[in-house]
């Protein structure tokens, strides 16, 4: 089991992609963080296999907190960082890069995209691990593809944020009144709702702690701009229950 340690300040941010991590077979939460102090704490007394590292933090730079974690100090080299951030300018992902991440995922994102990045991951820890005596291809093949504990690619960094800016483009623009942060989460709680069953206005609310009208708003939205789409629910009695799926 992959232990995974959350970093973001926002709460209900954080609590999102704990959902996301928890559903992706072989991976578990072993702590959530909110601030770059409190991230290298848990580091220290939950020693997690991979760091989910929000670059903006209240009190010190998520760069330098990476920079802690996978310092030529960090125990046994410290874990593996995968960068979710907001930040998509190039000088953050050449930093990060150079920091040891093995992922950068630029906010907002769709659920599928970490989920990819955490099966990916997965995969590239394996084939890491199983090497003993390996050979020029296997070493070419672990280098060139961004595996555990080694740098990416710049090609393939680059290509991560730009596929993650496409996803949240395709969710723009907002009509008024509706905000890009609460876009977002309202987003990553319909991509971690079941395929088959989707989820309501309401379940949307609860899980992310907006009120049931907003979260209808940009369920709507999303419905409109062709990400999400609308099946109802019939029950025995009163109007038939919308139900709102990822697309």
């Amino acid at each position: 089991m992959i232990r995974v340690l959350v970093v973001d300040d926002d709460f209900m941010v954080a609590r999102l992609h704990s959902t996301l991590v928890s559903r992706v077979p072989g991976f578990e939460v072993a702590a959530v963080a909110h601030s770059g102090s409190e991230a290298l704490a848990l580091v220290r007394e939950t020693a997690p296999d991979l760091v989910l590292l929000d670059l903006y933090l209240p009190d010190v730079s998520g760069l330098e907190v990476l920079r802690q974690l996978r310092g030529s100090g960090a125990p046994g080299g410290g874990p593996d960082v995968l960068v979710i951030t907001a930040a998509r300018d190039a000088a953050s992902v050449r930093a990060a890069r150079h920091g040891g991440a093995v992922q950068y995922v630029v906010k907002p994102f769709e659920g599928r995209l970490l989920s990819e990045r955490l099966e990916r991951y997965a995969q590239e820890r394996r084939e890491f691990e199983s090497l003993s005596a390996p050979g020029q291809e296997e070493l070419d093949r672990v280098f060139s593809g961004g595996g555990t504990g080694v740098p990416p690619a710049a090609p393939d960094t680059a290509r991560q944020a730009v596929e993650s800016a496409a996803v949240a483009t395709r969710i723009r623009p907002l009509p008024k009144g509706l905000t890009e942060q609460t876009s977002a989460l309202v987003r990553s709680a319909l991509d971690a709702s079941p395929p088959e069953t989707g989820l309501s206005a309401s379940e949307c609310a609860e899980h992310s702690g907006l009120s049931r009208v907003s979260a209808r708003r940009y369920l709507e939205h999303f419905v409109a701009t062709g990400t999400a789409r609308v099946t109802l629910r019939y029950g025995t009695t009163g109007r038939p229950e919308r139900r709102y799926h990822r697309v």
